[in-house]
Formats: C-alpha cells, structure tokens, sequence
C-alpha cells in the first residue's frame, strides 16, 4: 500500500501529463499544490499566476506574499498548510512582454477538478479554505457567492469542512482606502480557519 507522499508524488508527476483542457499548450508547466500531505487545513486559490508558473509552484508572488501576512496575523503556519489551485495551468493573454491573468472558465475549472479531488483524498485535511470564486467554485461544486458565505464554516463531503473568504489578489487590486480594512477581515476570516490547522 502506498503512503501518502508516494500517492502525491505519483499524483504530482501524472498531473505535469495532463491535457484535459487547452491551458497547458501556453503554460510554462503544471503547478501542482505543495505542504505537507497529512496538514489538516488545505486552502485552495484559483490558478497559478506569472511567477507561480514560471516556478512551478503555487503562492509565491505578491499574492502569496499577502497570504503569507495574512496567515501569520491570524496565527497560522503556512508550512503546516497544504496550498493549492483549483487550476492548475496558468491562463493569461499577452501584452507585450507582460502575460494578463485571466479567469478560468466553468470548463476549465471542471477539467481540472479530478486533480484537487485526488489532493483532497490523499491529504484528507479537516478544513478546506477556498480562497475567491473559482475556488469556491471547484471545492463545492456550484457556485458560491463570497458575500453570503464567508465568516461560516460550512460541511463538505467526505466529513471534511469548507470556509470561504476572498482571494488575496483581490486584496491588491481594490483602492487602497479599503484596503485596511477588507485586509482585517480576510485576516478574521484565516482566524476562523487557526483551531483546525492546530489540529492533529
């Protein structure tokens, strides 16, 4: 039987394979979640972005630069967390030299599914953050609005738990007078989340 790190790594490696939809033909590669593969808490963003494509692994451009603040403010370890999106390819449009984000669609985010769901079987985590819409989206299955859901813990299948909050990328891009205090929010948000990433 397998353990659960040879089943992420196998996962992992057939995932840099995958063309279930056209995103990987412009993709640099596949960026696949990291942390560690028992972590009771998963938190879930939407796809990699310029940096995270480039380096092949998931929050570490401004973004994560945010969630790591956020993560610490709220008394979280990031390196007992397992990260990752729910897609995995890097969709973007060029300008120039700079690649533009760009929204994963419905069929996008279904084709890439089946890889969360293996991430989800194999880490088994007590509570899964899913970070913005699409997330929200590819962990509970329909759409989900932000507004109405977050600051609740909300029951999964398979046993788990499920929160939603808003993506960090988000927080960039909103004028900086509300920046303080949506900031603070997403941070009570995390802090919902610190008694089951402190679990067992």
């Amino acid at each position: 039987m397998k353990s659960r790190k040879a089943e992420w790594e196998a996962a992992r490696e057939e995932a840099t394979a995958c063309r279930a939809c056209d995103l990987w033909r412009e993709a640099t590669q596949t960026v696949f979640g990291e942390g560690p593969v028992d972590a009771p808490l998963m938190l879930v963003g939407e796809q990699p972005g310029d940096r995270e494509d480039l380096a092949g692994r998931p929050f570490i451009g401004p973004a994560g630069q945010m969630l790591d603040r956020a993560l610490a403010e709220a008394g979280i370890a990031r390196d007992k967390a397992y990260v990752t999106g729910a897609v995995k390819h890097f969709k973007f449009v060029r300008r120039g030299k700079i690649r533009l984000h760009q929204k994963p669609d419905v069929a996008e985010i279904k084709a890439c599914n089946p890889w969360l769901v293996r991430e989800r079987a194999i880490v088994r985590p007590a509570l899964i953050v899913a970070l913005g819409a699409t997330a929200a989206r590819a962990v509970f299955g329909k759409p989900m609005t932000i507004g109405k859901s977050r600051g609740r813990v909300l029951d999964l299948d398979g046993g788990s738990k499920g929160m939603i909050t808003v993506h960090p990328s988000w927080l960039l891009r909103i004028e900086e007078a509300d920046r303080a205090r949506e900031y603070a929010l997403f941070v009570a948000d995390l802090k919902l989340a610190a008694p089951f990433a402190r679990r067992p």
